[in-house]
């Protein structure tokens, strides 16, 4: 069966998707993943095919002005707001995203296709090809239901019908941005104009599938939720097998007590120097050790001392299990790894789902409190540091976690669903 996957965004938004790939792969299956020109090497090490799509969006969240974005944000709804402002800056790349997925799908001929809601273009792809298609969710944030509010939303004791808004709301904020394009492209190929974007329903009005990447034992799996949602499990991509560590960072875990994680991937705000200086002060007044990940710009730091090693990167799987706790944004894919690795976590989240995971994972007792990245100091950090190396119940409750998930195949349970859709 030939499979194309389509995702764009941040290596997070990318990383589960080549897990899954790989996964389908090794079920047998041609598949094709379409996202950033950018990730290329990254998708085609993994054995899997490869079309392009620009990097312009992605570029931007480089400029001052997608700093700002994430620097002065602190849910989905703001997010959401502020994308609107740029939304004429961006509308000729929306319109050139959908005509290159598009030519991914018309080059391959899929018998299926699977897709992340930032390249929505996947649904209407299917119906002009006369095919199913499968939405993938890294973050619960589209399927209604009356037990919480989407993410991007404040709690708030109005019952389920608000709770179920909420949802609806994104979907249609979305639609905003996305159904002229959408529009667009739908008349340069000859369907009929929509006359409401949505995702959740093809253009019958059957339920798509929805895989959520997600552990049941980190968020449970609403009971109202409909047939065609479904919580598989983490899809983790195992990137070790090949990676052989730097001798330094080999020779500095073995030279002393496991030490800590610092890292916040891309997330880098205005002022990843600042993050830096408060990194090292904290870790000078927790005489503690620490491996920091400066990542693609998210952390920067000078005159380290010998206590403290500088790396770019290191494949999560490898690095996590070795440590003693993880400090990082809170972005999904991290969020997960530390879980699995059984590590407790300082969570800093800057923008969009971070802070839900870092209040999701304070109320499972396997995190400090989520410190918000402005208003993090060498004082809150080094307190939380405390915390997650001391405290013996946070470390239980993290290893017994850890083994839950670890029994969870998510990829494989993605597969048998993505299977069953294709011969619907």
């Amino acid at each position: 069966m030939r499979i194309l996957i389509l995702t764009y965004g941040s290596r997070g938004d990318v990383q589960p998707f080549e897990a899954l790939g790989k996964g389908l792969t090794h079920a047998g299956h041609d598949v094709t993943l379409a996202t950033s020109a950018r990730f290329a090497d990254f998708v085609t090490a993994q054995g899997l095919g490869f079309a392009p799509m620009n990097d312009d969006l992605l570029a931007l969240l480089d400029t001052d002005q997608g700093r700002d974005l994430i620097e002065n944000t602190n849910n989905l709804f703001q997010v959401v707001k502020r994308s609107f402002q740029m939304m004429r800056q961006v509308r000729p790349t929306q319109h050139a995203l959908l005509r290159e997925g598009w030519a991914a799908a018309e080059a391959m001929q899929p018998d299926i296709i699977v897709f992340h809601p930032k390249s929505y273009g996947g649904l209407f792809y299917a119906e002009k090809l006369g095919i199913p298609a499968v939405l993938a969710l890294p973050i619960p944030m589209m399927v209604p239901t009356a037990t919480r509010p989407n993410l991007g939303f404040p709690k708030l004791k109005l019952g389920g019908w608000y709770n179920r808004m909420t949802y609806r709301l994104v979907t249609w904020l979305t639609g905003l941005s996305a159904k002229g394009p959408v529009n667009a492209w739908r008349a340069a190929n000859g369907l009929p104009a929509l006359k409401r974007f949505r995702l959740l329903h093809d253009a019958a009005g059957a339920p798509v599938p929805v895989l959520h990447p997600i552990s049941r034992y980190v968020m449970p799996e609403p009971k109202d939720w409909p047939p065609s949602a479904h919580m598989t499990g983490y899809w983790f991509l195992d990137e070790a097998e090949d990676w052989s560590p730097p001798p330094a960072l080999e020779a500095f875990l073995k030279a002393g007590p496991a030490p800590v994680y610092i890292g916040f991937g891309s997330m880098a705000g205005r002022d990843p120097g600042r993050l830096g200086r408060i990194v090292v002060e904290a870790l000078r007044r927790t005489n503690l050790r620490a491996v920091i990940a400066t990542g693609w710009g998210g952390l920067k730091a000078d005159s380290l001392p010998e206590t403290v090693l500088q790396i770019e990167q290191a494949p999560h799987d490898w690095l996590f299990p070795q440590l003693a706790a993880i400090v990082h944004h809170g972005g999904a894919g991290t969020t997960a790894a530390a879980l699995r690795a059984g590590k407790p976590s300082v969570i800093i989240p800057f923008f969009g789902d971070q802070p839900f995971w870092g209040c999701q994972m304070q109320a499972l007792g396997v995190s400090a409190a989520p410190i918000p990245q402005k208003t993090l100091t060498a004082d809150n950090l080094a307190a939380a540091l405390h915390q997650v190396t001391g405290d013996e119940e946070m470390a239980r409750k993290t290893k017994a976690l850890a083994k839950k998930i670890r029994r969870e195949d998510g990829v494989a349970k993605a597969v048998s669903l993505i299977e069953a859709a294709a011969s619907a």
